[in-house]
């Protein structure tokens, strides 16, 4: 302002026409809005960028918990397989093989022995199913294609929809970590669909564009639109959408809802990006 007064002086002083006078405070004038409006913007600006660092900190950390809480849920339920099934079993077992059974007779023992026998069996087999929960054979030795049509095979086989899926480009394989977090998302995005959806048929196709994975499911029941799966996961419901949020963060992927091009079909499609020569690990 003390520059546009003394300006002004200089101008008075000088023998100069009013219009060019009046034109020039004007330009000064505008000049000094321009900068002005420039300053204020660029704070608005930051305090914005600030603000949507913030809520994607917030974000973070509601993904971080869902993560976790998932996890619990996970060792929880393992626990309590291991208490409530295999620890009665191992327990039983132990009664046929107790301090007496050296006082029995031989028919007596073979007897013990052979009930001890089949209860070890069963709880070897439910060892094997909780380890195959947390890793799939078919998932480990084959690869995510197989895993995928193993279990879509057995959605056809149990009568609820017809499930199929179709890998095109699925020549090299992501590390095993990326598979089984791919893994446990489509069967988190099918149990979604089977509980709420009501379709009819349910169909995964995969391709590889641009060093990127990209799986696409389809269903013809009713579905989320991005906008509502992004509301969903930044409210307090809708654990099982933040679970696949956050685990496909984990391997920087990204996911989308939408309907797709006939309106009458919905699809989510999920991208993961390849890291250089990625093969199983």
């Amino acid at each position: 302002m003390q520059l546009l007064i003394n300006f002004t002086q200089i101008l008075l002083t000088t023998q100069i026409t009013p219009v060019l006078f009046l034109g020039t405070i004007g330009m000064i004038l505008l000049a000094t809005s321009i900068i002005l409006f420039a300053i204020f913007h660029q704070r608005r600006v930051m305090r914005f960028q600030q603000r949507i660092q913030q809520m994607e900190v917030e974000h973070q950390k509601m993904l971080l918990k869902a993560s976790i809480k998932l996890q619990e849920e996970e060792r929880t339920r393992l626990a309590a397989d291991l208490h409530d099934d295999a620890g009665p079993l191992l327990a039983t077992a132990k009664l046929y093989l107790n301090d007496n059974f050296v006082n029995l007779d031989k028919t007596a023992q073979m007897h013990s022995l052979f009930n001890a026998k089949q209860i070890i069996d069963d709880t070897i087999q439910l060892i094997r199913n909780i380890s195959h929960s947390l890793m799939p054979p078919t998932l480990k030795n084959f690869g995510l294609s197989s895993a995928v049509n193993d279990f879509f095979q057995k959605i056809s086989n149990s009568g609820s929809l017809n499930a199929s899926s179709k890998f095109h480009d699925y020549k090299t394989r992501l590390k095993s970590d990326k598979e089984l977090i791919l893994f446990r998302v489509i069967q988190e995005l099918v149990n979604n669909v089977l509980k709420h959806s009501k379709a009819s048929f349910i169909h995964l196709t995969q391709h590889d564009v641009e060093e990127k994975v990209i799986l696409r499911l389809h269903h013809d029941g009713f579905g989320l639109t991005q906008e509502e799966f992004l509301r969903y996961t930044n409210e307090k419901e809708g654990l099982g959408l933040k679970n696949i949020q956050s685990r496909l963060r984990v391997i920087h992927g990204d996911i989308l809802y939408e309907k797709d091009s006939s309106q009458s079909l919905y699809k989510v499609t999920i991208e993961i990006p390849r890291e250089e020569g990625e093969e199983i690990k």
